[in-house]
Order: C-alpha cells, then sequence, then structure tokens
C-alpha cells in the first residue's frame, strides 16, 4: 500500500467519508465508508462537537496521508449554505488539528474525475465509484458514495501524485 487517502462530503445531518488506499500501481482499494450522523433534535453546537470527535476518530483508527474535502459550490438555501459551512469549518479544523495535508474540490472537479463528464448525473458518479473501486455495489448511502468520488478526485489530482 502506497498512500491512504480520506475523502469527505460534509454536511451536518449526514457527512460522508470514504478511505481508499492508492497502490505503487496507481490502483485504488476501498478500505471503509459511511457517514457521520447528527441528531436534527441537537443544537448546532453539539452537532458540530459530535462531527469533530467522529472525524478525528476516523483519522486516527485509518492515519490517511491526505484528506479531500467537497468544495461548498453554491446553495439555493442559505440557511443549508451557512449550516453546511459550519460543518466544513469543524473539519477542516480537525484536519489540521492532526497535520494532515487537504485538497479541497468542486463538485465539478469531482465529477470529472471520476466519470470525466462534469455534468455527471448522481448515479453515474456512483456507478464509477463502484466500477474504480471494484465494488460489489453501489456504496450507499448517497454521502458515502460522494465521500468515495472525492476520495478517488484526491487519489488522482496532480498534488498526491
Amino acid at each position: 500500500m502506497c498512500c491512504v487517502i480520506l475523502g469527505i462530503d460534509p454536511g451536518i445531518a449526514d457527512t460522508g467519508f470514504g478511505v481508499i488506499s492508492k497502490n505503487k500501481d496507481g490502483s485504488l482499494k476501498c478500505l471503509d465508508y459511511g457517514t457521520i450522523k447528527t441528531s436534527s433534535k441537537l443544537d448546532l453546537p453539539k452537532r458540530l462537537v459530535i462531527l469533530g470527535k467522529e472525524l478525528d476518530i476516523i483519522i486516527k483508527k485509518y492515519k490517511p496521508e491526505i484528506v479531500g474535502v467537497e468544495q461548498l459550490f453554491f446553495c439555493k438555501n442559505v440557511k443549508t449554505a451557512l449550516t453546511v459551512g459550519h460543518a466544513r469549518g469543524v473539519i477542516l479544523f480537525v484536519i489540521q488539528q492532526n497535520n494532515l495535508l487537504v485538497s479541497e474540490f468542486t463538485p465539478l472537479q469531482i465529477k470529472q474525475a471520476v466519470s470525466t463528464y462534469g455534468q455527471a448525473s448522481k448515479l453515474q458518479v456512483q456507478k464509477m465509484v463502484k466500477l474504480l473501486l471494484n465494488l460489489d455495489k453501489i456504496p450507499k448511502p448517497d454521502d458515502a458514495a460522494d465521500a468515495l468520488a472525492t476520495a478517488i478526485c484526491t487519489a488522482n489530482s496532480a498534488r498526491n501524485s
């Protein structure tokens, strides 16, 4: 194994994570994926603390060399954008606290890296993630699949080659 990469799809209710390895021959392997969930019954500060602690546990477990994070591109709902922005802030803080390299990518860059088409549908991206990581099925939930796509984008970025 050459390099462990963590991809993150930020959110407040569900933050997707995907952990892959990039081998010396360039092949990619899925190590784990899932979501960090927080309850809407909790207030925002408590949800952010849970997100930070859970992300730190994932980082300590897999010891990635680099973390890819999806950028907040645009959002029709300003309240949602602000909340996701808070989540991104906690995520970037935890990454820096662990002294890890971070790469940020727009949804367009991630889609292009995985499917070679910036306007690819969610399903097209999920099918490519399944194919590129040689998985038996499309990863679920969607946030986890998006995080794996972010990890693949990070693995293929010039900064990480």
